[in-house]
């Protein structure tokens, strides 16, 4: 098993008030990705980091085998997602895969 973990900052023109329904539509639509992409085992959204952290929100997902990470990434469904909920509204990404 690898994991996959992503965290990303918002775009400072996201405005405080859309960042809760900004969230909850990230979390349930990547949280759907479980099932339809081969490969992906779990997937756990954190939208609550604590103070300290250096990112406003995460990604950490457990995949089979390290190929599928590729796989998840360029899966049509995470495409998609990635696209509508995701990169629209966020900057610095940071990813780590062990």
């Amino acid at each position: 098993m690898v994991h996959h973990i992503v965290m990303w900052k918002f775009k400072s023109e996201v405005q405080e008030e859309e960042k809760a329904e900004l969230k909850a539509a990230m979390a349930e639509n990547l949280t759907a990705l479980v099932g339809k992409v081969p490969g992906l085992i779990s997937l756990e959204f954190i939208d609550r980091p604590l103070g300290s952290s250096t990112h406003d929100i995460a990604l950490v997902s457990a995949l089979e085998k390290a190929e599928d990470i590729a796989a998840y990434a360029n899966h049509p469904a995470h495409v998609a997602v990635a696209d509508h909920y995701v990169r629209p509204y966020v900057t610095e990404r940071a990813c780590l895969d062990y």
